[in-house]
């Protein structure tokens, strides 16, 4: 029997059109992402990227310069969708096999008041029991729900 996870989904409205809320999702990622805190390596990240087109390449990089993937550019409809390979393990190590990621959606959909930022992070059964485990943390409380409010605060 397979296990089923369910996925975690966020959403935030952010008062930018979707043009502008989809830049500062990819383009200016690293304004926004807590690179002290979210990061896998032992020391806090320098900088955080994500490579906003398909086959791009989403990873922190160390002072030094050392880079570490985290996944990969799955599919791109700029300014609505992006789709990401999430290639780490429930260890919080990558994992360059791309049967073995999970998957991040994020849609920008335009509202009255800005956009509306959805992510949804899915498919946690490919790592089995400690799949659900991982769930668990993302979609604790420092998980998406804190990215996606640091994100809306960087609008």
């Amino acid at each position: 029997m397979t296990q089923t996870t369910d996925p975690v989904t966020q959403s935030v409205l952010v008062p930018l059109e979707p043009d502008a809320a989809f830049e500062l999702f990819t383009d200016r990622f690293a304004e926004w992402w807590p690179k002290d805190s979210h990061h896998i390596r032992d020391s806090p990240a320098a900088d955080a990227v994500l490579e906003p087109r398909e086959g791009g390449r989403w990873y922190e990089r160390s002072e030094s310069g050392d880079e570490c993937d985290w996944g990969a550019v799955l599919e791109i409809d700029r300014p609505n969708r992006i789709l990401l390979a999430w290639q780490l393990t429930p260890e919080w190590k990558f994992d360059p096999d791309r049967a073995n990621a999970t998957e991040v959606e994020v849609t920008f959909n335009a509202e009255e008041n800005g956009t509306r930022v959805t992510l949804e992070h899915r498919g946690f059964e490919v790592h089995g029991e400690p799949g659900a485990a991982m769930r668990e943390l993302v979609g604790g409380d420092g998980g998406w729900a804190q990215l996606m409010e640091l994100y809306k605060n960087a609008a």
